[in-house]
C-alpha cells in the first residue's frame, strides 16, 4: 500500500534527515525553501506539511515562513500545515493559527510529541476525505452549515471555519477582517457558542451606528446623575457581557479618546462607568470586526497601535462572496427555499439563466446583497422558478466558459466549482457542462480535493 506523503519544509539538513528517519511510516519529502516547498505541494499533493518558519532568505525571522504558509494554503486549502518555530513561540503560534495553520509546535522539537500531532493530522485529513467521498457516492452536496450557522461549501470558507473552531476555546481576543455583508457577526457568535463562555451572554454593538457622544455610555455604562437624562445607574455593554462575549462591530469607528479607555479595560479588566469613580472588575471576552484597513489606520495615527495588538491576538480574514468558490449558487438556493416558505410563494428554485447569472455576478454587497436580491425575486417571480430578470441581473455567462477542455490548469478548480453550482451539485449535469465524462470529473474532484 502506498505510504501517505508528509512534506517537511526545513532548511536544517541535519534536522531534516532526523525527521525523515523518524517518520518511516510516511513517504517523507523534504524542501529547504519556499520555492521547493510549493513545487512539492504541486507534485506530491501532501495531506500534511510540517513547516519551519525560519526559512532562507530570512532564517532568523518568520516572514518567509509565513509567506510559505499562506502560499501552501492558497494552493491546497485542505492541507494540514503544522508550523514549528523557536522565534517568539506564543506570538508565532497565535499568528499561524489565525492564518490557517492546523497546529503549532515550538522548538526545540520533541520528535515523539510532534509525531503524535502529525499522526492526528493525517487521521483528520483522511476522515474529511472519506466524508467527501461518501457525500459524492450518495449524489448529495457536501454542504456545511456548522460554525456560526454559516452555510458554505467552498474551501476558502472551510479554512476560516477550521481556524475559528480551533481559536474559539482559547480565551484570546479575535479580530475579524472582511467586507460588509460577509457574515462577521455570525462568525463572532460562532466563536462564542464554541467557547467555554457559551453559557454567558453574547452582546453585540455596532460602534459605527451610535453617535460618538453616546458610545462611551453604551460601552461602559453610567451612574445616576452623570448627565442630563441619566435617571438611574445603568450597566454598559461590557458589563452586560460579563462571563460571556462582547462583539464590537466596526471597531475602526471608535474615537481615539475611547480607544484609551478600551485599552485600559483590556489591560486591567476593570472599567469605570461614566460619572463614576469606582473600578469595577469585569470578565468579558472581546471579539471585534471591521471592514477597514486597520494597518493603514494605525500608520495614519487614527487607531492606537497598542490597542490593535490587544484586540488582534488572532486575526481572521473573511473572504468576499466572489472569492468563495461555488457558494453564491448554494446560498441562492438556500434563500429561495427560505423565503418561498416564509412569504408563502409557490417558488421552487432557480432557472438555468438565474443560476448562471448568480455565478457570474461579483456580489459587491456580498451575502447581504445576495439575500436581498433573492428575497425580492421570490416576491416578483411570476413562475415557479426565479429567473435572472427576477434577480435584476444581467444575462447569464456563456456556458462555453465552463468547458474544461478550453480551460487552463490554473482555472480548473474555478471551472469545476462553477459547473457544480449551476448543476446544483449533480455530478452528471456538471460533467455535461464541462464536456467530460463522470469518471474524469470524479478523478479531477479527488485530485483538487473538491466536493459536490
Amino acid at each position: 500500500m502506498t505510504r501517505p506523503v508528509l512534506l517537511v519544509v526545513e532548511d536544517d539538513d541535519g534536522l531534516a534527515r532526523q525527521l525523515r528517519w523518524a517518520y518511516e511510516a510516511y513517504e517523507v519529502v523534504v524542501a529547504g525553501d519556499r520555492a521547493a516547498a510549493l513545487d512539492a505541494v504541486r507534485l506530491y499533493e501532501p495531506a500534511v506539511v510540517t513547516l519551519d518558519l525560519g526559512l532562507p532568505p530570512d532564517p532568523d525571522g518568520t516572514a518567509e515562513g509565513f509567506a510559505t504558509l499562506h502560499a501552501i494554503l492558497a494552493m491546497a486549502p485542505g492541507t494540514k500545515v503544522i508550523v514549528a518555530s523557536g522565534h517568539g513561540a506564543r506570538e508565532s503560534a497565535l499568528t499561524a493559527i489565525g492564518d490557517g495553520a492546523w497546529d503549532f509546535y515550538a522548538k526545540p522539537i520533541d520528535i515523539d510529541a510532534l509525531g503524535l500531532i502529525v499522526a492526528r493530522a493525517f487521521h483528520v485529513h483522511a476522515l474529511e476525505a472519506e466524508n467527501r467521498r461518501l457525500a459524492m457516492r450518495v449524489g448529495g452536496a457536501n454542504i456545511n452549515g456548522g460554525f456560526g450557522g454559516l452555510l458554505y461549501a467552498s474551501p476558502e470558507m472551510a479554512v476560516v471555519a477550521r481556524t475559528l473552531e480551533r481559536v474559539a476555546p482559547a480565551d484570546v481576543s479575535v479580530m475579524l477582517l472582511g467586507a460588509s455583508g460577509t457574515g462577521k457577526e455570525l462568525l463572532a457568535r460562532g466563536v462564542h457558542d464554541a467557547s467555554p463562555r457559551k453559557r454567558g451572554q453574547f452582546v453585540a454593538i455596532n460602534c459605527a451606528a451610535i453617535p460618538e457622544t453616546l458610545l462611551e455610555a453604551e460601552l461602559f455604562g453610567y451612574e445616576k446623575g452623570a448627565f442630563t437624562g441619566a435617571v438611574k445607574t445603568t450597566e454598559g455593554k461590557i458589563e452586560q457581557a460579563a462571563g460571556g462575549t462582547l462583539f464590537l462591530d466596526e471597531i475602526g469607528d471608535v474615537p481615539l479618546h475611547l480607544q484609551v479607555k478600551l485599552l485600559r479595560f483590556l489591560q486591567e479588566r476593570v472599567i469605570e462607568r461614566v460619572g463614576g469613580r469606582r473600578a469595577i472588575p469585569v470578565d468579558t471576552r472581546i471579539v471585534c470586526a471591521t471592514h477597514q484597513d486597520v494597518d493603514a489606520m494605525v500608520a495614519d495615527g487614527r487607531f492606537r497601535e497598542d490597542l490593535y495588538y490587544r484586540l488582534a491576538e488572532i486575526v481572521v480574514r473573511i473572504p468576499t462572496l466572489a472569492q468563495r468558490t461555488g457558494d453564491a449558487g448554494l446560498l441562492a438556493r438556500h434563500f429561495v427555499g427560505r423565503y418561498a416558505a416564509t412569504l408563502n410563494r409557490a417558488v421552487t428554485g432557480l432557472a438555468a439563466d438565474a443560476r448562471a447569472a448568480v455565478d457570474a455576478w461579483r456580489w459587491p454587497g456580498n451575502v447581504r446583497e445576495l439575500e436581498n436580491r433573492v428575497k425580492r425575486a421570490v416576491i416578483m417571480a411570476e413562475g415557479r422558478l426565479v429567473t435572472a430578470a427576477d434577480l435584476d441581473l444581467a444575462a447569464p455567462v456563456d456556458p462555453a466558459e465552463l468547458n474544461l477542455r478550453a480551460a487552463r490548469e490554473a482555472a480548473d478548480r474555478r471551472a469545476i466549482g462553477r459547473a457544480l453550482a449551476q448543476a446544483e451539485g449533480n455530478i452528471s449535469g456538471a460533467s455535461r457542462l464541462l464536456g467530460i465524462s463522470r469518471p474524469t470529473l470524479y478523478d479531477l474532484m479527488k485530485s483538487y480535493d473538491l466536493s459536490a
